[in-house]
């Protein structure tokens, strides 16, 4: 059996008094799209930003390729490979879309392989190449969404997570990002997606967890969880 890329051990994450996580234990394979879905307020954003490191957990083991990552500063792990497309997309507004990708590269020094991730990044989002030079809070909300998956790909993270992409787009525009989701994952990043386009969600990943009020209550294949009773009636209005 291959070693999972990520392992999360019975976490319990705290805000304040709120036990936003109750020992949630989770896993993501090399080569995966595993997803998260949930209602609002489950605890999915809170899950990504514990393994990112936004968060601390107060018990509980986080294991990347083998190392244990719970508690290390946020942008050690982004250099160990794992990024993050937040929620609400989060880009550098005054900045233009060139200027957001160069900082998605901050960790880096390879000049050579940055220039071939920038050209990777402008074949994934050819909207991006056209409007390099243009001040980023301009751009339409799907753009953004673009410059915000391109700014993490910057990084080459060996995992991407994405949190919410599809919040607040076009149903033309959510096909067109799952694609470019589906292109990332094909070309080697492995992806742990939260969404609560479940539909959508669920057509693109292998694996699935659902997550309700801090705790998973189903996993399993994703298909497997898109015909199950209880899947639809919560999750896929049916």
């Amino acid at each position: 059996m291959a070693k999972p890329m990520l392992k999360i051990d019975d976490i319990n994450v705290y805000y304040g008094a709120i036990h936003a996580l109750k020992g949630i234990s989770l896993e993501v394979d090399e080569g995966e799209i595993v997803t998260l879905i949930g209602a609002n307020g489950a605890g999915k954003s809170t899950t990504l930003r514990t393994i990112s490191g936004l968060l601390k957990p107060k018990t509980g083991a986080i294991e990347f390729q083998g190392q244990n990552i719970a508690g290390v500063p946020a942008h050690e792990i982004v250099k160990r490979g794992i990024s993050q497309v937040p929620e609400g997309r989060r880009i550098f507004a005054e900045m233009t879309v060139m200027e957001n990708l160069d900082l998605g590269a901050f960790t880096r020094k390879d000049k050579d392989g940055i220039a071939a991730d920038l050209r990777h990044v402008f074949e994934l989002f050819p909207r991006l190449e056209e409007r390099r030079d243009q001040v980023a809070g301009t751009l339409s909300g799907g753009e953004q969404q673009m410059l915000a998956m391109g700014r993490a790909l910057m990084s080459r993270p060996k995992l991407l997570l994405l949190d919410e992409p599809s919040m607040g787009l076009a149903p033309l525009l959510i096909r067109e990002i799952f694609n470019i989701i589906v292109n990332i994952n094909k070309s080697g990043t492995t992806v742990l997606l939260v969404e609560q386009n479940a539909n959508m969600a669920l057509s693109i990943a292998s694996r699935a967890y659902v997550l309700e009020t801090g705790r998973i209550t189903l996993s399993g294949p994703a298909a497997e969880l898109a015909a199950s009773e209880e899947v639809k009636k919560a999750y896929l209005g049916g």
